[in-house]
């Protein structure tokens, strides 16, 4: 079982890093609308896996982001721990329906109850997120692909 922390400050430079060398969004991390965790190696005390969420406006939905881990440490379960835990936080913190883009990992995410959704739909209700904005300026957004699920 991981040990997640919340970010810090301090903690952003390294998590910048990490998700870039994962190949995730690192759009709006400093933002305080963007909840995020990580896991730190006990030895040697690198970031090594991290997940969180960015909520809408009136809190009812979430997009789910930086859901990442470590390449030497995948395969045991760790990302569906990670999301597990991402859905469960942002459950406890009011929302109904989380969302999420994945280009790549859709069985992983269907796994954990997620279904394709209209990345229209997605840019609609999310549309105050720094990662849709970002996704919206780049032009990216029409090459994502969408998917949710509700979380009650």
């Amino acid at each position: 079982m991981l040990q997640l922390a919340p970010t810090t400050s301090r903690d952003l430079g390294e998590l910048t890093e990490f998700l870039r060398g994962v190949d995730l969004t690192l759009s709006g991390l400093d933002s305080p609308a963007v909840r995020l965790w990580i896991a730190r190696d006990a030895s040697t005390g690198c970031i090594v896996a991290s997940t969180g969420f960015e909520c809408s406006d009136d809190g009812s939905q979430v997009l789910i982001r930086s859901v990442a881990v470590d390449p030497s440490r995948r395969g045991h379960g760790t990302g569906l721990e990670l999301a597990g835990f991402a859905l469960d936080r942002a459950a406890e913190a009011g929302a109904e329906r989380a969302w999420l883009f994945s280009r790549r990992s859709g069985e992983f995410w269907q796994r954990m109850g997620f279904a394709l959704a209209s990345t229209g739909d997605l840019a609609a209700v999310l549309a105050s997120t720094h990662q849709v904005r970002h996704f919206a300026e780049t032009g990216q957004l029409a090459r994502e692909v969408a998917w949710s699920r509700l979380l009650s």
